[in-house]
């Protein structure tokens, strides 16, 4: 509000006699602040007088000054006060509180005209307006913007008479910021000659509620054509206005809830739309499970309830009415508007708080300071009901807005609820779907990499943001020979479907892995399985067509020789120790589902050291910039130095991916490879002759002797006669036989270039033979065979523990 002071503004325009009116501005404990010289003028005392002063001193002896009410607005009355030469002069006076909102705290402005007008002559040009036929309420007011004439509906509406305030300015007798505001429209058509329209919500006089007016100013002129003053006429369209005010949330609430499938950021929207516009301060909390995707309780609620705080709003920054922080849990007893609405399956207004909430708040200190501090004095807790299941409950309050909440407010507040809360339980099947989807994808995934003497792997999964999990996988599978196979794959669509599918394709690939496929052979059987899949899913006709993309490699420690293919997945990066990051060229092949076509793979040779990183295609894949400057990154943050991998791939998903989460799921596979040193290989070619198995034996003792592997010479050398034995009877020239070991395994394996593979069956009790590849699988950790282009190789695995 514009300060009651003396100096006029600026301007040849300005048409306000500022002396015109005498006006003091009194502080809560009735000191004179401000004095103006209309004042000086009534009572004939100097600001230097009286400011700082009581204004008690003032009042004449005899006077008598009635302290006014807390919640009284506005005073007006005769009052003698004392003149500076002492006479005693009665005054009408008109008082007014400056900041309403702070009750007994305000200050008070006090008005009292000083040139006494008469009322306008019929002949006067002003008449024309012809008040007392006019149907609304209607004021005029002269070229100085005091006022002349007012009818009797704009009395009613003032609440005062027409006599005691002729003279005064709209601002000295409203006294509110509108009123201010009013003021500089009346000015605007004063000098402008131009009618205006205002609308304003304010109190008519000392009414409670306020109204909303349409203020229609025009210009008054003489028979020159010269501006002479102005008329008001309010229109008093509350309904209307209303009416629209409700419209216009209940459209807000429909666009700003329910942007996200997430419960707190909904319950808050659901906060954000109804302050100020409908409640000055505003809780939602819902049952405890909802924000994690349970079920609410279904049984019939009963007080105690037990509530999580999911959202709150207020007028004040920082929110400094709430007691309860959000993520906190709360219990509401039987007397508490929450328990009470939960209960009652309907909304419940409390509009006397100290009546009406008495027992709960004084069970409930905190809140009862709350409600003490900031005035708190009308309350509607509204349940939040979807499809027949309570979710919670949302309080509305009023401190700020002294009108209590009416009827029509509580069918608003259903109505906004309502809308909420289907996207409250949206937002809570879609996270309890997800988090199915999500713990199944995590059952799905390998918990830990395993430790191979091949390489050293780490690896990285996150889920899509928004899109729902999908079927990203990633493995390290071990294989015989000490070689190992990495994997990552990735299943189109979303959901526990996609989670599902991926599942099968995991086993499907450790199944083949597991008998030792070369990769192109196994994307080649994976692509029959994924049509067959697509086959059963569109069968059915809800599901759709399945398909997927998959790299597949394979390393061996040995030969430090890497094969790789690919199935429609990103091309692996490959970092050399003394190198660049670098794109491995492989052929691209189909995605998984097409059906009927090849696929290709290449083989390269990998220094000891050598990072592959393997991924998929949410990794590199954005809408804020393309593909290369997407590999650009990744290869920079692949070289930055780390001391370990699992640092790498942090830092790798940092660089590449957004704080607020990844539009498609993830899946980062980083392997430093190693390589076995030709001193922990042994190899035999053997002579197709059985009698020199016997020296081959004694051999292979020596050499484990070398390796100070005795404890491990008498089952080695029993499987290592059995095998070559095998192969010397039943297999092909040439015949090889390889020991390898490493800290804790010994492999011994035989190969020849026969194709035939071996099978493990029982002998009968009178059988010669049959018993080899049964002892074999007694004495060994495990055993298998493997095809390669050459023949066959028949393997066994020992674990060095001492036992």
């Amino acid at each position: 509000m514009r300060s009651h002071d003396d100096t006029p503004p600026d301007g040849p325009d300005y048409p306000f006699d500022e002396t015109a009116t005498a006006r003091a501005v009194l502080d809560a404990d009735g000191i004179l602040v401000q004095w103006n010289e209309g004042a000086r003028r009534l009572l004939g005392h100097a600001p230097a007088d009286v400011l700082g002063r009581p204004a008690v001193d003032l009042v004449a002896p005899g006077g008598e000054v009635g302290r006014p009410e807390p919640t009284s607005r506005r005073w007006s009355g005769r009052l003698t006060l004392r003149h500076q030469d002492g006479s005693p002069r009665n005054v009408w006076l008109l008082a007014h509180r400056l900041r309403p909102e702070r009750g007994d705290r305000s200050d008070w402005l006090v008005v009292s005209p000083l040139t006494a007008m008469d009322p306008l002559s019929d002949d006067d040009p002003l008449t024309t307006a012809l008040l007392d036929h006019a149907p609304c309420a209607t004021a005029i007011y002269d070229e100085r913007l005091r006022l002349r004439r007012i009818n009797e509906a704009m009395a009613d509406n003032i609440g005062l008479p027409e006599e005691r305030i002729r003279g005064l300015r709209l601002s000295e007798i409203g006294a509110r910021p509108q009123s201010e505001d009013l003021e500089r429209h009346m000015l605007r058509v004063l000098l402008s000659g131009r009618p205006e329209e205002v609308q304003t919500y304010m109190r008519a006089g000392s009414e409670e509620q306020p109204h909303a007016w349409l203020a229609r100013i025009a210009p008054l002129t003489d028979t020159e054509g010269r501006v002479r003053g102005v008329c008001l006429a309010a229109h008093d369209f509350t309904e209307q206005y209303l009416a629209r005010e409700r419209l216009q949330l209940v459209n807000e609430a429909s666009i700003r809830i329910g942007t996200t499938l997430d419960v707190r950021r909904t319950a808050q929207e659901l906060a954000d739309v109804c302050v100020p516009a409908l409640a000055d301060f505003v809780s939602i909390d819902l049952m405890d499970p909802l924000d994690q995707g349970g079920e609410p309780y279904s049984g019939r609620l009963s007080a105690p309830v037990s509530l999580r705080r999911a959202a709150h709003r207020s007028v004040h920054p920082g929110t400094p009415e709430a007691v309860v922080k959000p993520g906190q849990v709360d219990v509401y007893p039987a007397s508490s508007p929450q328990a009470d609405s939960l209960v009652a399956g309907r909304p419940i207004v409390a509009s006397d708080l100290a009546s009406t909430l008495s027992e709960w708040l004084a069970w409930d200190r905190p809140r009862f300071e709350r409600v003490k501090e900031y005035g708190i004095h009308s309350t509607m807790s509204v349940p939040i009901q979807a499809r027949g299941t309570t979710l919670g409950v949302a309080v509305f309050t009023r401190f700020r807005r002294p009108d209590p909440f009416t009827p029509d407010d509580v069918l608003l507040a259903e109505e906004v609820t309502a809308r909420a809360a289907v996207c409250i339980d949206n937002a809570r099947r879609y996270t309890r779907e997800r988090a199915t989807a999500l713990a199944l994808q995590r059952s799905l995934l390998p918990r830990t990499l395993p430790r191979t003497a091949a390489l050293e792997a780490a690896s990285s999964y996150l889920p899509a943001a928004q899109a729902g999990v999908g079927g990203d996988w990633f493995d390290v599978i071990p294989l015989s020979g000490m070689r190992a196979a990495m994997v990552v794959g990735d299943v189109v669509g979303h959901g526990v479907q996609a989670s599902a599918t991926m599942g099968r394709l995991r086993t499907a690939v450790r199944t083949l892995a597991d008998i030792d496929l070369a990769p192109d052979e196994l994307l080649t059987h994976l692509d029959d399985l994924v049509v067959r899949l697509s086959e059963e899913a569109g069968s059915d006709g809800t599901t759709g067509e399945v398909g997927a993309t998959c790299l597949y490699a394979v390393y061996d420690p040995v030969s430090r020789r890497c094969t790789l293919a690919r199935a429609g997945h990103p091309p692996p990066v490959m970092l050399p120790p003394d190198g660049p990051p670098e794109e491995i060229d492989v052929p691209p092949g189909p995605p998984l589902g097409v059906g009927g076509l090849p696929f290709e793979s290449v083989e390269l040779t990998l220094s000891e050291g050598t990072v592959l990183a393997l991924y998929t295609d949410g990794l590199i894949e954005s809408r804020d910039r393309d593909l290369d400057v997407s590999h650009r990154m990744l290869y920079q943050a692949l070289a930055r130095p780390s001391s370990s991998l699992d640092d790498t791939c942090h830092h790798i998903l940092q660089s590449l991916l957004p704080p607020t989460g990844v539009p498609d799921d993830v899946a980062l596979l980083l392997a430093r490879m190693r390589g076995l040193p030709a001193s922990q290989v042994a190899t035999w070619d053997i002579p197709a002759d059985p009698a020199l198995v016997g020296p081959v034996r004694k051999q292979v003792v020596q050499q484990l002797g070398t390796w100070q592997l005795d404890e491990a010479a008498f089952t080695t050398e029993l499987v290592v006669s059995e095998l070559v034995t095998n192969a010397i009877r039943y297999g092909d020239r040439p015949i090889r036989l390889r020991l390898i070991h490493d800290s804790a395994t010994l492999i011994c394996e035989v190969s020849d270039a026969s194709h035939t593979a071996p099978h493990l069956r029982r002998a009968k009790t009178f059988d010669e033979g049959g018993r080899g590849l049964l002892l074999v699988a007694q004495l060994t950790q495990r055993w298998g065979s493997r095809h390669t282009p050459e023949g066959k190789t028949i393997w066994a695995e020992l674990t060095l523990d001492g036992e």
